[in-house]
């Protein structure tokens, strides 16, 4: 297995989007661009991505401008060009068609010196869905905790 270094995590997809399925997709970036993400200067929080003309695209991510590269640097939030296979756009198509679902990126990482983007195939979460999947978590936490304390004491 190649070795990943994660440069960001939205760890707010997670919290407000059911992930039903993950993809790897490589970014189309500039030169001061893929610098600046090996300096961790990008932002995933807004983000999304869709299928526009059998091609996918992450909008609204932030990758800061790289100061040493002043002229080559293009806008911070544009849209970028997303790298699948096209049997992988294929499917996204349908299932974004679906009521609900969308594309969320989860984590921008290098792997093999590229930077890559796991995007999640997600459906939203309402207001009681999130509450519900917090109190869940603190419940697993808390008897972790119970767990721990009686194994040691």
């Amino acid at each position: 297995m190649a070795e990943e270094k994660s440069i960001a995590v939205n760890r707010k997809a997670r919290h407000d989007y059911e992930i039903l399925e993950t993809y790897e997709a490589g970014i189309v970036l500039s030169g001061g661009e893929i610098k600046s993400i090996r300096a961790g200067r990008i932002q995933l929080r807004d983000g999304y991505a869709h299928i526009k003309e059998g091609e996918a695209w992450l909008e609204n991510v932030h990758i800061s401008p790289y100061e040493q590269a002043k002229r080559e640097n293009p806008p911070p939030a544009r849209r970028r060009k997303l790298l699948l296979h096209r049997q992988e756009i294929s499917r996204l198509i349908g299932k974004t068609q679906e009521r609900g679902l969308t594309l969320v990126p989860l984590e921008v990482y290098l792997s093999r010196g590229r930077a890559k983007v796991r995007i999640a195939l997600a459906r939203g979460r309402r207001q009681y869905d999130k509450r519900r999947a917090i109190a869940e978590r603190e419940a697993r936490r808390e008897s972790e905790r119970v767990r721990k304390s009686r194994g040691s004491g």
